[in-house]
């Protein structure tokens, strides 16, 4: 077994699209348009389909349905980067919310942030080496 992809609610699918490739640097994979049952969908990652093993991120935009009420369970979406301090400050050129700026964890030594895309879900950046 392998995850194959998140789906996210989005209140604004072309938004969301800019905001995943444009800000966080993912490719857009594919879209698929249902008309007659009312969704539109894109599927964003870092790789170029999901026959490669990554990940994905699955944006469903309801016709008519601007927003959603954020969930209690919800956490986050994390993304590994190699480095985090930077990420932030391509994000942020990009016009991304940075809610969180890279530091170690509370407790621990890893580098860490938030960014929140403009649904208000968070996405945490881990630090990673390669």
């Amino acid at each position: 077994m392998r995850l194959l992809h998140t789906m996210l609610r989005v209140g604004d699918l072309q938004r969301s699209i800019d905001f995943y490739t444009k800000v966080l640097g993912m490719n857009l994979i594919r879209t698929t348009e249902r008309p007659d049952q009312k969704y539109s969908l894109a599927f964003v990652g870092f790789g170029r389909g999901n026959a490669e093993g990554e990940a994905e991120i699955e944006l469903t935009y309801n016709h008519g349905v601007s927003g959603y009420e954020m969930g209690g369970a919800y956490g986050h979406i994390a993304i590994a980067v190699p480095d985090a301090y930077a990420a932030c400050a391509k994000i942020k050129a990009a016009g991304g919310n940075v809610t969180r700026e890279a530091g170690p964890v509370k407790g621990g030594s890893t580098v860490i942030a938030f960014v929140t895309d403009p649904d208000g879900y968070k996405i945490e950046l881990i630090q990673r080496e390669g």
